[in-house]
């Protein structure tokens, strides 16, 4: 005797916000064992919502739309009622038959007793094939399965209902109790929530510590309907974990539906797809915000990017001698060069002493005109004499491929404002201060740093913090003769832009020879506590985007020019240059100070690895 059915077709309760009504409420009854007749009304309720899609999905695992699918499906029923009534009731009932359904199939499949009752649970077809296959998210889905598990039910009762069942919003907001309204502000956090716990998967999954730092780099020209960088497309050409993750990300582009019902069903899940009576209907998808619509955004197919072109901007050579900056540094020995080191150190910060020894004849100034476009004053700069680096360096950061200066997202600093590229101006928001130990603090707002290690690789502002503390190195970098800035927590590591275009994030990458990890110190007007009055008439000074003449043999990342040389050793008693930190051919050995890795661990260039 076949199994009957429910009342076909099934519906979901009437639209409006009646929480009595929802999911969770019904679910909560079956809990209370005196309240006979409520969890009678509770069963009838939930059968009339759920039995046709599960009934389907049992039909998918049996290959069967007879006895065996009925019968798999009021089994799968009846264990997730038993499991509610020892449980905390959920919203996201749909995903969890499904569930239910898909594991009670592959349990029945090997049992002999059950297949001589249902000799269907065996065909060749699916039988065989849900014997021998692994019924969990394959590993081009592993990160969805995971985040799906661990967002809150509500979350999951809308992307399941509105992106797999593809049924309009009134429905799941019906089966939580709450008004579209809100159902729809809900959906667009749900969508969110899903992705982080994406791109946080990718990182908690990473068995190459590279891949970590790729995250925030594959989710920003994705969300974008962009390019992936080169050097992310080469690395995710090589990488599966990365190449899987990206194919995954593209799916948020309006095909989640394919990415859910694959990552939580696994077998079948395109099948059970293809069966929702509203995919069949003509115009019917998936609900978007009423308040900002998405609108279509290109993608390129999984596996397959586009290549943003190189970068090669005018005056790169000027900064960066890469080329020959290994040959050059054993070329001029080690002394020349820990002469250089420490010369480069008392430059960058101004005198704020008087008894540092007899000043350089003349005074150098520096300037240099805005892009096209741009509204930045003209940078200028009067340097002092070199001296003891008793005062922070007060500075913009001017990348060298973009011609564009490290800003913050919201011009209100807070902490977990971003930073992004944008064109070079004298506004508080685009100055920092770097200080002698290493620490990157915002003068908009002097209580808050720099932080390279808080949200996925992507720089934001975070509390400053001292050098001994867990968070120390975090807020604190090495900036190195070639401008790089290193971030004191992983030395494999470089502060960059995302791209080196205008809003650009800034990001931490892979350290590598391009211009986009190379930073320019220079300043919109005059510090303060410059020395102003002019002693004599200067030559003129060489602009950091000239070509080195011959011989200089190093290209140092000034926008404005290196004092006069003159003795490093201090005076007995007297304040004077720091020492220099061991030297080695490495051109990225930090510029400034040699004692910061008795304070912070990780180490860079000569000082570890």
């Amino acid at each position: 005797m076949r199994t009957p059915h429910p009342p076909q077709p099934s519906y979901p309760p009437a639209p409006g916000p009646d929480p009595a009504d929802s999911d969770a409420s019904l679910a909560a009854a079956l809990r209370e064992p005196a309240a006979e007749a409520e969890a009678t009304h509770a069963v009838a309720a939930l059968l009339v919502r759920h039995w046709e899609p599960v009934r389907d999905y049992a039909a998918i695992c049996t290959a069967s739309s007879e006895n065996a699918a009925a019968v798999l499906a009021t089994a799968a029923f009846d264990k997730v009622w038993q499991t509610l009534r020892r449980s905390e009731p959920t919203a996201a009932l749909r995903p969890q038959l499904l569930v239910t359904v898909r594991d009670m199939a592959k349990a029945w499949s090997t049992d002999r007793r059950v297949s001589a009752l249902l000799p269907e649970s065996r065909k060749p077809v699916n039988g065989r094939e849900m014997r021998t296959s692994n019924v969990t998210a394959p590993e081009n889905r592993i990160l969805a399965s995971r985040s799906f598990q661990a967002i809150p039910a509500d979350a999951q009762c809308l992307l399941w209902h509105i992106e797999v069942e593809a049924e309009p919003i009134s429905s799941p907001a019906a089966l939580l109790g709450i008004d579209t309204e809100t159902a729809l502000a809900e959906l667009e956090q749900a969508r969110e929530k899903f992705r982080s716990g994406c791109l946080r998967a990718h990182v908690e999954l990473a068995t190459n510590p590279e891949c970590r730092y790729y995250s925030r780099l594959l989710d920003v020209p994705i969300r974008r309907g962009g390019a992936l960088l080169p050097d992310v497309q080469r690395h995710v050409e090589e990488c599966r974990h990365c190449r899987y993750a990206a194919e995954q990300l593209s799916h948020f582009d309006g095909r989640l539906g394919v990415l859910l019902a694959e990552s939580v069903l696994a077998w079948g899940g395109r099948r059970y797809l293809d069966t929702r009576p509203a995919r069949r209907r003509p115009g019917s998808a998936p609900a978007q915000s009423a308040s900002a619509p998405q609108p279509p955004r290109r993608h390129s197919p999984p596996g397959r990017h586009r290549h943003l072109p190189r970068v090669t901007p005018a005056g790169v050579r000027a900064v960066l001698a890469r080329d020959n900056s290994k040959a050059v540094l054993t070329g001029i020995g080690v002394g020349s060069a820990v002469l250089l080191a420490g010369l480069l150190a008392a430059s960058l910060w101004p005198d704020s002493s008087n008894d540092a020894g007899p000043a350089a004849p003349g005074g150098a100034t520096a300037s240099r005109t805005a892009a096209p476009g741009s509204q930045a004053p003209t940078a200028s700069s009067t340097f002092p004499p070199s001296g003891t680096p008793t005062s922070p360096l007060r500075t913009r950061l001017r990348n060298a491929a973009a011609d564009l200066c490290l800003d913050l997202q919201d011009r209100t600093p807070k902490a977990g404002t971003g930073t992004k590229l944008a064109a070079c101006s004298s506004a508080a928001a685009q100055q920092w201060s770097y200080e002698s130990d290493g620490l990157l603090r915002s003068v908009a707002e002097p209580d808050l740093c720099l932080d390279s290690h808080a949200d996925d690789g992507v720089i934001a502002l975070g509390q400053c913090a001292g050098p001994k503390t867990p968070d120390g190195a975090d807020v604190r970098y090495d900036l190195t003769l070639q401008g790089r800035l290193i971030p004191r927590w992983r030395s494999e590591l470089a502060v960059a832009p995302a791209s080196p275009t205008a809003g650009s994030e800034i990001v931490v990458k892979i350290r590598n020879e391009s211009a986009e990890q190379v930073w320019l110190i220079d300043s919109a007007t005059a510090s303060p506590t410059s020395r102003t009055d002019a002693r004599a008439a200067s030559p003129p000074a060489r602009s950091a985007t000239t070509r080195p003449p011959a011989g200089d043999g190093l290209a140092l990342p000034l926008s404005r020019p290196l004092p006069s040389v003159r003795p490093l050793q201090p005076a007995a008693g007297n304040r004077g240059v720091p020492p220099a930190p061991p030297f080695t051919a490495d051109a990225d050995t930090p510029a400034a100070y040699g004692t910061r890795r008795a304070e912070s661990g990780a180490g860079h260039g000569a000082y570890g690895t």
